[in-house]
């Protein structure tokens, strides 16, 4: 969601800058600061921002600068003429002179100086928001650029989970043979002499060891890491499906981890969790 754009353009001896900056949200925050020639187009500027980028804090910053010889702001000489005349008047009366401070004085009181701002006509308008529709598609270049280096990432974290997945399956018959074993010494320590129903230990094992296994946990694991792929192949956006996919992921992930019961299998249910925080973090930043 990452993204920066930059343009200018001239509008009636004015040279107006666009800047266009968005970072990761979960939803379209657009935040403007316009100058006074283009306030009254706030809610088009914003229209455009919130179909072109979807998602985003987004902050647009439009300035303007004078090339002309005159600016929008001249001293209103009736109203000083006025005030140094009043002033003058009460001075004289108070017996205090008149010097250079009582003009500084009466350039600070209102209306002094008047400000006028220009409207945009609708040719100028166009060429604005033609200029703002190519600053969007630079914000646009620059998010797709992002995109293909977080795709990179996130297919080689998610290779990893199933490079992860795939070096489980060594210690899986190991693992219920250990427990096995571990399950009849602690039995025959207890010097029943004989007196256990070897059909019924048999059952009880099988029972134990069937809430042990998690074969249909690492085929739903695989089914997602698959399906995570194939949804970062489609064209449209997709960053909330992602999310919704990596917390499957994670479920299976942990599922695996709590019935493992088995040193190396949880040292891979730990790199795996890591690559998983890692797609987590970069999914915050797709649409």
């Amino acid at each position: 969601m990452t993204g920066f754009g930059k343009d200018e353009l001239e509008i009636n001896s004015k040279k107006i800058t666009i800047e266009i900056k968005s970072l990761n949200s979960k939803q379209a925050d657009v935040s403007t600061r316009l100058p006074q020639l283009c306030r009254e187009k706030d809610l088009e500027i914003r229209r455009m921002i919130s179909d072109k980028l979807f998602r985003g804090k987004i902050d647009v910053l439009i300035y303007s600068e004078n090339l002309g010889d005159s600016g929008n702001t001249a001293i209103n000489e009736n109203i000083v003429k006025s005030y140094f005349a009043d002033l003058s008047k009460i001075s004289r009366e108070l017996q205090i002179p008149v010097n250079e401070r009582l003009l500084q004085i009466i350039m600070r009181l209102p209306d002094s100086v008047k400000t006028s701002f220009d409207a945009l006509e609708e040719e100028e308008w166009a060429r604005l928001s033609g200029k703002i529709a190519e600053t969007l598609d630079k914000v646009d270049a620059f998010r797709n650029q992002e995109g293909r280096a977080l795709e990179v990432d996130l297919r080689g974290n998610i290779e990893t989970i199933q490079r992860l997945l795939s070096e489980i399956g060594p210690y899986e018959q190991p693992r219920l043979e250990a427990i096995r074993n571990r399950m009849k010494e602690n039995l025959e320590s207890l010097k029943l002499n004989g007196s256990v129903d070897q059909n019924r230990f048999e059952q009880e094992m099988i029972f134990y060891l069937e809430r042990l296994d998690f074969n249909e946990e690492k085929v739903r694991l695989g089914n997602h890491l698959r399906y995570f792929v194939e949804t970062l192949e489609e064209p449209e956006s997709n960053g909330r499906k992602l999310a919704f996919i990596a917390q499957e992921i994670g479920r299976e992930i942990n599922t695996i981890g709590s019935k493992a019961n088995e040193s190396h299998i949880q040292k891979l249910v730990v790199m795996m969790k890591d690559a998983l925080e890692r797609i987590k973090e970069q999914v915050l930043n797709v649409l």
